[in-house]
């Protein structure tokens, strides 16, 4: 494990107090699990972009038209 000093305005720095305290963590443990879940969306967006680029469309309108065709269900109608 790696420590890190970090510079936090006053006003961050006092909700993540405010909230780790509520959850019942520690500092580090707030921040620690709160990057880690920017660092997993950033990884899902990088890897969503990569497989849309792979994506063809003429297979995409080849799954679409095995939809069965029927009425939207109550309150799904546009």
């Amino acid at each position: 494990m790696s420590a890190l000093n970090l510079r936090l305005p006053e006003s961050v720095h006092r909700h993540i107090r405010e909230i780790a305290k509520r959850d019942g963590v520690s500092i580090n443990q707030f921040i620690s699990t709160a990057v880690s879940e920017k660092i997993s969306a950033i990884m899902t967006e990088e890897h969503l972009e990569n497989r849309a680029k792979r994506a063809r469309k003429g297979a995409f309108k080849k799954v679409l038209d095995r939809v069965p065709h029927r009425k939207p269900l109550p309150g799904d109608e546009m």
